[in-house]
């Protein structure tokens, strides 16, 4: 590290520590400081509004003419930053970078004989999308460019020779940040062998910008239409632009919407006619008022970021210096038998980084040291308790993902077909990842937090050998002297909400899809229908609901403070009178998302109702109900499956096989019997083991930490034996519910459907409503298998052959039943 890098990192420390105090609860490696604004830009943003009176553009009061004059100097200063001279190229601010180039789309949507439309492989989905608008498109990699470049054309149904012709692609590959020659577009113009060929350039520069310096002084060498974001380079504002080169300009005289501000007359009746404007191109294309204080907070941004970093060229090579230190600390990590914890997608970071190699961006996926893939969901989950800020999945970049992880169109289908969307946990599919872990390094990060983050990747991943689950004896049945019995029962009967203790000799009653009254309330968003949890909104732990069956009615309190005005308690009945809830007629009214999957719910449309959630909440929701019964798309189904560490009956009938590579049964419910839930997320009936949370308390107490009660993980059931109770050795061992097979609870048959995969809700404290990083840190190096995490198991009812019985139709269990185990 040379002196102007030491120097800068120094620096850079101070200032985190002065004006960026929210770094030091975490280390932000995705675009790191690029999306995180000074509290000198805030207060100078603020003097702004508070000393100064902004009117809308499109006027002649005084207010009105001082903005614009503000505006046209802050266009000026923006092209100055880009080294763009004004005569020869525009500015035009928009939304973002998508939207300047859906600007770029639509002016070319408007040529009557169509346009063709050539973009790289490592384009921004905002780019691969114009394609939808071109008469012929065609996707290309590195090679293919070249190729175009050097013979001068491509096959004859693509060529230009009758339309105009667009090329696009990025800078900087937003996925592996890997950079593309800015000349690409001046190469191409050079060598079309038709002089009356109109071949055009869009560059997406979002990607470039944030951590390098644009020059765009060779006026010949530039492209025709350059995107980028403002706020990746400065933090602040959320705005985009759009530089024009003006010998191109004339393209846009195809577009054919017209906004307000963009034309100097319109008639409407009788004749339908319009004049643009013409004294300048952006005065065109800006539809609407401007985004004023959005342009005004730039001029600012311009100022800070001076004062804060120096120039682009410091930034860059700072962040490449970085970039390259975090390449080789991720390389070099090994597992014990030497095979690499990491699969690198980007290259090594250049030290001049002069416009080739890769920008200060590092995508890698992880493998076990058996070779298996590492969940992206599982290392998301290990990462924001360890509050590194990165980010994980397709990455909005189609064509890199699918060339960095060789799959085949027909392989990306088949994804799809199989239940990967955009987002989901679906992140590893027939052998293959679906997404990679890109880590962006920024203006704000520093050496410290490349080596807390390798050093976060040795300590959670980095394995001297396979572990191995523990083989447990289980007795088939108790009849050893032990006694295994339900030591609590607990009904969660709104989601993410607190449980509901099942007092002792209450016989509970047991249904296809759960105990009853479990998971048949949630809480939801008005505006996006999507469920509410407690990963999100942890005050949802103290809220208390409880089932008074006598009164029928869903009591529902607040453990938490609240205003004197605010109610604390409120009953809804048990009922499903129709009067209570919104009409069925309006679907926007009744459309849920919950897990991921699509349902129908009931909304309550009691004002009071809702306003207590609303209230304790803290953002507007509504109280649904999704009763036992669901039909069609609405029904919902167990997902959960038995895991690869736990014992799986065709292998062991089955051994040849096993060494023979016969895998055991995929991650999916495709094959297994289709069992109806409610609002739970995996299966009808959690159970969890007191033996294996006196193991994890163990860990948790050697480490420093403080135990933790069944509470934590919600489980419905709780199996406890006399010998966990009197706090001696236990007779049934810790983790053997991994190998259940079946649990006969007192006259009831349950079969076991597999571990619990946990997420961050086992660290949200039941009691509180507090955020920790245990017990999930502790569970991820003593119960991590195959990169997923697990404790406790799920479960369903097996109903009895003959139905005749008391027993049979109306099934129940209660604290203090015996239960007899069967092992795999």
């Amino acid at each position: 590290m040379d002196e102007n890098s030491m120097a800068y990192n120094a620096r850079i420390e101070a200032l985190r520590k002065d004006e960026f105090p929210m770094l030091h609860d975490g280390i932000y490696l995705d675009h790191a400081g690029t999306t995180l604004y000074s509290k000198s830009l805030v207060d100078a943003f603020a003097a702004e509004m508070t000393t100064n009176l902004f009117g809308n553009p499109h006027s002649a009061s005084a207010s009105s003419q001082c903005t614009m004059a503000r505006i046209e100097k802050i266009r000026y200063r923006v092209l100055q930053f880009f080294n763009a001279d004004p005569a020869e190229f525009d500015l035009v601010f928009v939304a973002n970078a998508t939207a300047g180039i859906k600007m770029v789309s639509d002016a070319f949507r408007g040529f009557s004989e169509g346009f063709n439309y050539l973009y790289h492989h490592a384009s921004h989905t905002s780019l691969v999308g114009v394609r939808q608008e071109a008469r012929n498109s065609l996707c290309l990699d590195t090679d293919g460019v070249n190729d175009w470049i050097e013979r001068g054309e491509l096959e004859p149904s693509i060529d230009c020779r009758q339309r105009a012709t667009l090329f696009a692609y990025p800078a900087q590959s937003n996925m592996d940040g890997r950079r593309y020659p800015l000349d690409w577009g001046a190469r191409l113009r050079g060598t079309q062998p038709n002089p009356s060929c109109q071949m055009y350039t869009l560059l997406d520069a979002a990607a470039y910008v944030a951590t390098s310096p644009l020059d765009l002084g060779n006026v010949e060498a530039a492209p025709d239409f350059t995107v980028l974001s403002f706020y990746k380079i400065f933090g602040f504002p959320d705005l985009g632009g759009l530089i024009v080169k003006r010998e191109a300009a004339s393209i846009f005289t195809q577009r054919r919407y017209f906004g307000g501000g963009t034309v100097d007359m319109v008639t409407c009746t009788k004749e339908q006619w319009h004049a643009p404007k013409t004294q300048s191109l952006h005065e065109t294309l800006e539809d609407g008022t401007l985004p004023i204080h959005s342009i005004i907070a730039l001029d600012s941004a311009l100022d800070v970021h001076h004062t804060l970093y120096g120039t682009m060229t410091d930034i860059a090579l700072h962040t490449s210096f970085l970039a390259r230190q975090l390449y080789r600390g991720l390389e070099k990590v090994q597992h014990g038998n030497g095979q690499q914890v990491c699969v690198m997608y980007s290259t090594s970071p250049d030290d001049t980084d002069a416009g080739l190699g890769n920008g200060a961006v590092v995508a890698f996926n992880l493998r076990t040291c058996m070779g298996a893939w590492i969940s992206l969901t599982e290392f998301e989950k290990l990462a924001v308790l360890k509050n590194f800020h990165v980010r994980t999945g397709g990455l909005c970049n189609p064509g890199g993902i699918a060339a960095a992880l060789g799959l085949e169109p027909w392989e990306m289908k088949q994804n799809f077909s199989a239940g990967f969307r955009c987002g989901n946990e679906h992140d590893v599919i027939n052998g293959k990842p679906t997404g990679v872990i890109r880590v962006s390094l920024g203006a704000m990060s520093t050496l410290s937090d490349v080596d807390n983050f390798i050093a976060f990747i040795e300590e959670f991943y980095r394995e001297d050998r396979q572990p191995q689950p523990v083989s447990h004896n289980v007795p088939t049945v108790n009849n050893n002297g032990s006694e295994v019995f339900v030591d609590t029962i607990m009904v969660y009967p709104i989601k993410s909400c607190g449980g509901f203790r099942i007092p002792a000799g209450l016989p509970w009653a047991v249904r296809s899809e759960g105990l009853a009254w479990d998971r048949e309330w949630c809480l939801v968003h008005p505006g996006t229908g999507l469920a509410l949890t407690q990963k999100r909104y942890s005050r949802m732990a103290l809220i208390r609901p409880s089932i008074d069956l006598s009164a029928g009615k869903l009591r529902v309190s607040y453990q938490g403070p609240l205003p004197e005005s605010a109610q604390k308690e409120i009953s809804v009945p048990l009922s499903l009178n129709p009067e209570f809830f919104r009409p069925v007629d309006n679907p926007r009214s009744t459309k849920t998302r919950v897990c991921g999957d699509g349902i129908s719910t009931m909304i309550y449309k009691s004002h009071d109702i809702n306003t207590f959630f609303s209230n304790i909440i803290g953002t507007p929701c509504a109280l649904a109900r999704f009763p036992p019964g669901g039909s069609g798309n609405s029904m919902r189904h167990a997902k959960a499956h038995l895991q690869s560490h736990q014992t799986q009956p065709s292998v062991k009938d089955n051994v040849q096989s096993h060494r023979h590579g016969i895998q055991t049964p995929p991650d999916s419910d495709e094959e297994s019997e289709r069992r109806r839930i409610l609002l739970s997320n995996e299966s009808p009936i959690l159970a969890i083991n007191l033996s294996s949370l006196a193991a994890l308390n163990r860990d948790l107490v050697k480490n420093g930490g403080s135990p933790v009660y069944a509470e934590t993980f919600r489980a419905n059931i709780v199996i406890g034996s006399s010998s966990s109770a009197s706090k001696s050795t236990p007779e049934i061992l810790a983790y053997s519910e991994d190998e259940w097979d079946t649990l006969r609870i007192g006259t009831h048959n349950f079969k076991m459907l597999g571990a619990c995969r946990r997420c961050h809700m086992v660290c949200i404290n039941q009691n509180t409503a507090a955020k920790s990083d245990e017990p999930f840190l502790t569970l991820a190096k003593t119960r991590r298998f195959n990169g997923k995490v697990f404790f406790g198991v799920h479960m369903c009812h097996i109903p009895m052959v003959a139905p005749d019985t008391r027993e049979a139709q109306s099934p129940t269990i209660s604290i203090g039943d015996k239960i007899a185990i069967d092992p795999l």
